[in-house]
């Protein structure tokens, strides 16, 4: 399974970075995880066809994880030309806020009647849901976005990925990210402590009852990029691309 970070960046674009948008790329199948407002700059600059792309799963509903819908949307019926199935996965409030933001950005987007079935999934949390060789475990986080914010557990091909999402730290994290064969991390400052956002050093607290094999950092504010050599984890930068 191959994990592409196409965009890994915060709200404020902090070191010049993209929106979240990770590519999975497995044997069977391959996912988005988030569709950040730049997410088909990311698409077209890490050369992904939109096309490969059968489910795209969203952690929460602010922009920059989620208001790049739009445009994969209408570049898959503009550009792309899609004819396969999408099936779009995140929280209770989902369909209203995405259709009221591409509305915004686009309006009479949301009537036109697209050549390939769109599906979309409000996720009920803490309970497993299948599609198309994946499985999505969510589990509450803690992140203000007046909707429920989920970390995910995402299951294929006999892996686990856990992404926390953006949260400050909460027990389900626990959960979410047990034995995961990658737990990518919010890690928005080092020693910090911020409402909404995890710190490097609560993460490296818990680390030892998650027990994940392996664990990147993501969307990291300025103070934290200037001090990433001060982690003893990966850290993610727009561009990476990891196997597990």
């Amino acid at each position: 399974m191959k994990i592409t970070f196409a965009g890994c960046g915060d709200a404020f674009g902090s070191g010049g970075r993209l929106n979240t948008c990770f590519y999975v790329e497995a044997e069977t199948v391959s996912f988005l995880i988030d569709c950040g407002a730049s997410a088909m700059v990311s698409l077209r600059r890490y050369k992904i066809d939109p096309n490969s792309i059968s489910t795209i799963f969203i952690s929460h509903l602010h922009g920059d994880h989620f208001a790049g819908l739009g445009s994969f949307l209408l570049d898959a019926q503009l550009i792309s030309k899609r004819e396969r199935d999408l099936t779009i996965m995140g929280p209770p409030g989902l369909i209203f806020r995405h259709e009221t933001v591409m509305e915004a950005m686009f309006p009479g987007s949301v009537e036109i009647k697209r050549k390939f079935e769109t599906k979309f999934v409000e996720l009920p949390a803490d309970a497993k849901t299948s599609s198309d060789h994946l499985t999505v475990t969510p589990f509450v986080a803690d992140h203000a976005c007046a909707a429920p914010p989920y970390a995910l557990r995402i299951g294929c091909e006999g892996k686990i990925l856990c992404y926390t999402g953006d949260t400050q730290w909460t027990d389900s994290l626990i959960p979410a990210g047990q034995g995961a064969d990658l737990l990518i991390a919010e890690c928005y400052q080092l020693d910090r402590k911020m409402k909404g956002h995890l710190d490097y050093q609560t993460l490296a607290k818990h680390l030892p009852e998650i027990a994940p094999k392996r664990v990147i950092v993501t969307h990291m504010s300025a103070p934290m990029l200037n001090r990433i050599d001060e982690v003893d984890v990966e850290a993610a930068y727009d561009g990476l691309v990891v196997e597990i």
